[in-house]
C-alpha cells in the first residue's frame, strides 16, 4: 500500500514522484519552492535509476552518509 502526503507548493507546478526506497507518493515543486530545498538534510542529486526521496528518507539517507 503506498502512502500520500501532501505539501504546498506556492506557485509551482507540481509533479507527483514515487520514493525510491520506501514507495510514499509526494509532490515535487520542480524550483526552489519544493519542500527538499528547505531540508537541513543534504544529499547529491540522485543518478541512474534512482529518483528523489520522500523527506523521511532523505534524511535517514543524510544521516547514513555524514
Amino acid at each position: 500500500m503506498t502512502k500520500t502526503k501532501e505539501f504546498p507548493l506556492p506557485g509551482a507546478t507540481a509533479r507527483r514522484v514515487v520514493c525510491s526506497r520506501c514507495g510514499t507518493e509526494f509532490g515535487c515543486g520542480l524550483s526552489e519552492n519544493c519542500w527538499c530545498a528547505e531540508e537541513t538534510a543534504k544529499l547529491p542529486m540522485p543518478t541512474g535509476a534512482e529518483d528523489c526521496l520522500c523527506r523521511e528518507c532523505l534524511r535517514k539517507a543524510a544521516g547514513a552518509a555524514s
